[in-house]
C-alpha cells in the first residue's frame, strides 16, 4: 500500500512541475525504480504517467500557444514528432544495465543546457539551431525527450532562449505543447511495444490531473515561473 502512495504522490508533484517548468520525470522515474519497476520499464511507465499533466498544461496555455506564429508552430511540431519517435525507439532495445549507466548523465545535460543557455545563444545565433524554423535544435531536443524526457521542459526553455524568445508566457505555452506532442509519441511507442507497467501507469496517470487543474487556475493570477 505504501508503494502506491509513493507513486501517487510522485505523479501529483510531477504534474505540477511539468506544467510550470519541467522536471517531473525526476520524481516519477526514481519513484518507479524504488518500488521495484526495472529501469527501462520505469522510464516507459513514467512517460505514460506524466502524459495527462502535459495535456492539461497545453490546454491551460492554449492562448499563449495560439499567439505563436502558426507556420513556425507547424514546422516545430513536425520536427518534434520526428525526433520524439526516433528517440523512443532505441529505448525499446536498451538493456536495463545500459540504460542505468546512461541515466545519470541525462539530467546533467538538461541542467547544463539551461545554465549555459546565454553563452550557447551567441554561438547558435549564427546557425540554424538558433532559428525557430531550423530543424537541428528541435530534433536534438526531441531525441533526448523521446529517449528519457527527464528535464525536457528545462531543455526546451533553453532552446527557446536560443531562438531569441523572451515572453515567458509564450515560452511556457510552447513548452507544454511540444512536451505533449513528444509524450504522445512516446506513450504510443512504449504501449505498442508492451514495455509499460500498466497498474502503476494507470495509478500515476490519475494523480497529475488535479495538479494541472490547480495550476491552470493559479497561473491566471500571476505570470509563469521557470
Amino acid at each position: 500500500m505504501s508503494e502506491y502512495i509513493i507513486l501517487a504522490a510522485a505523479a501529483f508533484l510531477a504534474g505540477m512541475l511539468n506544467t510550470v517548468a519541467g522536471g517531473g520525470r525526476f520524481l516519477t522515474f526514481p519513484a518507479l525504480v524504488y518500488t521495484g519497476v526495472p529501469p527501462v520499464a520505469a522510464n516507459a511507465t513514467s512517460a505514460v504517467a506524466v502524459f495527462p499533466g502535459y495535456l492539461g498544461g497545453a490546454l491551460g496555455f492554449r492562448q499563449e500557444i495560439a499567439a505563436y506564429d502558426r507556420r513556425r508552430l507547424r514546422k516545430v511540431v513536425a520536427f518534434t514528432a520526428i525526433g520524439g519517435l526516433a528517440g523512443s525507439l532505441p529505448l525499446l532495445v536498451s538493456s536495463n544495465e545500459a540504460f542505468s549507466l546512461v541515466v545519470p548523465f541525462l539530467p546533467a545535460l538538461a541542467t547544463l543546457a539551461f545554465a549555459f543557455g546565454p553563452r550557447i545563444q551567441a554561438w547558435a545565433s549564427r546557425r540554424s539551431v538558433g532559428k525557430p524554423e531550423g530543424a537541428l535544435g528541435t530534433l536534438l531536443v526531441s531525441l533526448y525527450g523521446g529517449y528519457f524526457n527527464g528535464g525536457l521542459g528545462i531543455v526546451l526553455l533553453a532552446l527557446f532562449s536560443l531562438w531569441g524568445m523572451r515572453d515567458l508566457k509564450v515560452m511556457n505555452g510552447l513548452k507544454n505543447a511540444l512536451s505533449f506532442v513528444l509524450s504522445a509519441i512516446s506513450v504510443a511507442t512504449f504501449a505498442a511495444a508492451g514495455v509499460v507497467a500498466l497498474p502503476q501507469a494507470v495509478l500515476m496517470m490519475v494523480a497529475p490531473c488535479g495538479s494541472s487543474a490547480r495550476r491552470r487556475h493559479a497561473r491566471r493570477g500571476s505570470g509563469p515561473s521557470i
